[in-house]
């Protein structure tokens, strides 16, 4: 009876613990780009829709953009074409860019099937969709890669439309440019150009590493807690590499545009989301505005 006693109350502090983020949160936008391991297997994706599914309850205003690449790799290779890749971009033909669409459009609905699921009401969208995201053609390096979009402008009437009606906005990285030709995003770009549209309080990045290192190899250099002008130097001084690179400039930018903070946080850790936003300490790496003290 005792150690009930003692789980109940321990789930009393966790609660206790999360009300003044609740209530600091309360009507505010987070936007969750999903994607990478966290969406490998069924379970990892039920935690993370789980969570994102709580926070749209208690209060917040959360938007899922997700991602999709080993998906449609995979689907590329049932059809017998080979992925191909420029300085790690993937090379999007016209018959690439139809099975994306497809495979995107695919992963959309069963994302938002599992929030319905949960008893929230969830619409999934493109960058089509209201003209939300418009492209021009982006090129590797002055190496064409095909219909990979660079993203030049959002519209996020129809974004805001939805959360007005009380609708979880779940969205797919396709764009059209002037021509209203169809292009492949990639999604943290699409994230983090979503997130300043619309203002966010949070960008919220699920990944496939525990956050930050000042080195990736010497664990204990892990950072926590980091201002956006520290994160440009880190960036500058060469000891960023790899994927983190264009992430960790995406993160920064949206710093800049007026998002409050962007977490960098492993998808692959069960609630993850809540464990970062709901306690004091945080699992993952949040970076601040410059003018922010760091706890």
């Amino acid at each position: 009876m005792e150690k009930d006693m003692e789980k109940l109350l321990k789930k009393a502090e966790v609660l206790i613990e999360a009300l003044p983020y609740i209530q600091k949160f309360n009507r505010k936008i987070i936007v969750v780009k999903y994607g990478g391991s966290a969406m490998s297997n069924e379970e990892l994706q039920r935690n993370v829709i789980k969570d994102v599914t709580l926070l749209k309850l208690v209060g917040f205003k959360p938007i899922i953009v997700h991602g999709g690449g080993k998906e449609i790799s995979r689907w590329v290779g049932k059809v017998g074409k080979e992925a191909k890749f420029i300085n790690g971009l993937r090379v999007t033909d016209e018959e690439t860019m139809e099975i994306a669409e497809m495979v995107l459009n695919k992963v959309n609905k069963q994302l938002v099937t599992m929030v319905e699921e949960l008893g929230v009401k969830a619409v999934g969208i493109s960058g089509k969709d209201g003209n939300l995201l418009q492209v021009e053609k982006k090129y590797s390096d002055g190496q064409d890669i095909g219909f990979v979009g660079e993203i030049t402008n959002v519209k996020p009437k129809v974004i805001y439309d939805l959360l007005e009606n009380d609708f979880l906005p779940i969205i797919a990285p396709i764009g059209l440019d002037e021509n209203f030709a169809t292009y492949n995003i990639n999604a943290d770009d699409a994230a983090c150009a979503i997130a300043k549209a619309v203002g966010a309080d949070k960008l919220v990045f699920l990944t496939d590493i525990e956050g930050l290192y000042r080195d990736i190899n010497d664990k204990s250099s892990f950072i926590s807690r980091i201002t956006a002008e520290k994160a440009d130097e880190l960036i500058s001084s060469g000891f960023i590499g790899g994927g983190m690179l264009p992430k960790l400039n995406n993160c920064t930018s949206a710093i800049k545009n007026g998002v409050n903070r962007v977490h960098i946080l492993d998808g692959r850790i069960a609630h993850c989301l809540l464990l970062e936003i709901f306690t004091n300490h945080g699992i993952g790496t949040a970076i601040v505005a410059d003018d922010e003290e760091i706890e």
